[in-house]
């Protein structure tokens, strides 16, 4: 007898229950919507798919009176450059921050609980501290996914580090390398794809701070655009930014996680069926 743990559905059956729920959603919504419009044709909250196509057609195609350019777009590209800067300096610093910790005993003593100790300061209240230092600019918004993302990542990094089995430093150190040498041809090569999977786990904490730092002070952005339109409650734009964030940030763990395959094809073996 089978049990279900071991069972595995084929490749188009894992694809159906992929997209199950989502349909499943999307149905639900279709039948709250005409409900709830037929009670009040002008209701806002379920918007009828028309006011959808309506509202996408006026953000993503249709250039804005005031500037001329696509609002859809720009949100979207600015969005996206704050997010890049802050993942990439945050990925940047927990790299030469994580392997030190989880290396040197008198690094890790002096600062793994000044790390530990700032992981646990919310980013958000530390906020408007950032907009009286840099000022409302781009910089208070990258600072916060940095602030924000950063000792996950250290702290992960350093964990993984401490976890290399200390044979293999002792047969580095038996041949002679140096501690410089050990941290670049034992230590590194094995943190770099913990780094992209740290990183993909960091994704969605960096939209949060990347979205309420532009809710609060923005003039572009998928956040301010979502947060500038819901005093009409205009959930006919809102709906589809929510809709779009998301696609991105799958998009962006899946390329993550196709990179990572293609790269390091020795630590990811086996993973891809899982």
């Amino acid at each position: 007898m089978k049990r279900l743990m071991n069972l595995r559905p084929s490749k188009g059956t894992a694809i159906f229950l992929g997209l199950l729920p989502f349909l499943l959603v999307a149905i639900m919504y279709l039948f709250a919507s005409d409900a709830r419009l037929a009670e009040n044709p002008n209701d806002k909250l379920l918007p009828a798919l028309t006011t959808f196509s309506e509202a996408i057609d006026r953000m993503a195609f249709t250039p804005s009176e005031r500037t001329g350019e696509i609002l859809f777009v720009q949100d979207t590209v600015s969005s996206l450059k704050r997010l890049g800067f802050g993942v990439l300096i945050s990925a940047i610093l927990a790299l030469l921050m994580g392997i030190p910790l989880g290396l040197i005993p008198y690094v890790r003593n002096g600062l793994s609980p000044f790390v530990a100790a700032f992981s646990m300061v919310p980013p958000l209240a530390v906020l408007p501290i950032l907009f009286i230092v840099f000022g409302m600019g781009e910089i208070a918004k990258v600072a916060l996914i940095v602030i924000g993302v950063t000792p996950l990542i250290v702290r992960d990094l350093q964990q993984r580090v401490s976890e290399i089995p200390a044979e293999q430093l002792i047969k580095a150190q038996t041949l002679g390398g140096s501690t410089w040498t050990i941290v670049l041809r034992v230590i590194l090569p094995q943190m770099l794809p913990r780094l992209f999977d740290a990183v993909r786990l960091t994704l969605g904490t960096a939209w949060i701070f990347l979205i309420s730092a532009e809710a609060i002070a923005a003039t572009e952005g998928l956040g301010y655009r979502i947060f500038l339109v819901r005093r009409y409650m205009s959930m006919d734009v809102i709906l589809p930014y929510v809709a779009w964030i998301t696609f991105l940030a799958f998009l962006f763990d899946f390329i993550i996680k196709k990179f990572t395959y293609k790269m390091f094809p020795w630590y990811t073996a086996g993973k891809e069926t899982k």
